[in-house]
């Protein structure tokens, strides 16, 4: 566990990392990572001042990619093999892969102005990236702008997200064993955290032992009837899937998100801008396209145009729905080509959390799918929305 440290502002501003060329002459491996819910960024983990890497580290996951430059400046070339699969999936028996860069990301100089303890403690409560840059609120109004090379040799059956937007759960809202639904304050949340061990959203008894070196270390008993916010299915999700291209957005106005409510369409069988639904979530297909439909072999840039959703809390409301516009474009035989693709369609979009959302891109292979994926990325830019759009 690292402590808050005071650092002179000279030394945590933000760089560009240029590591030395490891494999080749066009690829530079970026291996360090950070847990942003549970750690501050170091300044040598940053890249490019913006980003910082998250999954599994090999050498192929994250790299500079100099032979396929964007607008002048190396892309991110992402990589997962067959065997990269580091996660649990959602059902028992299933894994996921993940190697991204994400925008939202803390740093030891965000604590500056709080006492030591209080890093500390929002290391246990995974809050430490809520202190840093690169999210906005819930109910805001952004563009996003991000471009994605695909090439032809990428299998149309992969399950991967390139791109998707995610909430910001705070855990100290949680329910009790008999149901009741409550916010903690610090200290309260800190009192459960000695005597539980979380696991995603269940608690569990913390069993004290020695182990064989005299040490004293901690493992998680039976679960105990205490939930804690986790979050849930990312608000918004760009991939491929089922032999398409999708864009999925997905919804959620439950004040403590229900991790068993699996409400989350599929993109073969749903219709476009036809919401599934559940009592508190939403999913849907706001566009798709057949994978050999999807240009391939050139760069395609997104332009993303968000209003997002608006929650009650407690109430559990939507005070204001969202809308979402995307349009897409690209170089095709030396011309440009542009489609509106999803022309401001108002759409359930977020998430009723007390914070808003953040941007990560790259690879998390879903769906126990263990299919190669290679595609590059590149272009990131965020801002909130000109009242005159």
């Amino acid at each position: 566990m690292r402590t808050a440290v005071l650092i002179p502002l000279c030394l945590l501003s933000l760089v560009t990392v240029s590591p030395v060329r490891a494999q080749s002459d066009n690829l530079t491996p970026l291996k360090e990572r950070v847990n942003v819910q549970a750690d501050s960024a170091r300044t040598n983990q940053i890249i490019d001042g913006r980003w910082v890497a998250v999954g599994t580290n090999k050498p192929h996951t994250i790299q500079l990619d100099y032979s396929r430059p964007f607008q002048g400046k190396p892309s991110y070339r992402f990589e997962l093999k067959q065997e990269d699969n580091t996660l649990e999936g959602y059902a028992q028996g299933e894994t996921k892969g993940r190697a991204e860069l994400c925008y939202c990301y803390a740093v030891a100089n965000d604590f500056r102005n709080y006492p030591a303890t209080e890093y500390l403690n929002a290391q246990k409560m995974k809050t430490v990236y809520h202190y840093g840059k690169g999210s906005c609120p819930q109910g805001s109004s952004m563009s996003y702008t991000f471009s994605v090379y695909i090439p032809r040799t990428l299998d149309k059956e992969v399950s991967t997200i390139f791109a998707q937007w995610h909430g910001m759960p705070s855990r100290t809202l949680v329910s009790d064993p008999d149901g009741k639904v409550m916010r903690l304050s610090v200290e309260e949340f800190l009192e459960l955290e000695k005597r539980m061990i979380f696991k995603k959203n269940i608690a569990h008894d913390k069993i004290t032992k020695i182990n064989s070196k005299g040490d004293t270390i901690y493992k998680a008993g039976k679960p105990n009837g205490w939930l804690i916010e986790q979050g849930g299915y990312p608000p918004l999700a760009f991939g491929f899937s089922q032999g398409y291209f999708y864009i999925k957005a997905n919804s959620d106005r439950k004040w403590l998100t229900d991790k068993t409510d699996r409400c989350n369409v599929n993109p073969d069988k749903a219709e476009i801008m036809k919401p599934v639904t559940s009592t508190y979530k939403a999913s849907t297909i706001a566009y798709k396209m057949p994978f050999d439909s999807f240009p391939k072999d050139c760069w395609i840039t997104f332009r993303v145009d968000i209003d997002w959703t608006l929650y009650g809390k407690e109430k559990e409301t939507i005070l204001k729905p969202g809308l979402l516009d995307v349009i897409m474009s690209y170089q095709q035989a030396g011309k440009e080509v542009k489609k509106h693709i999803v022309n401001k369609e108002e759409i359930l979009i977020g998430r009723n959390d007390e914070e808003g959302y953040y941007f990560k891109f790259g690879i998390y292979r879903v769906g126990n799918s263990t299919i190669p994926v290679l595609y590059n990325l590149a272009g990131y830019e965020e801002h909130e929305k000109s009242s005159g759009k």
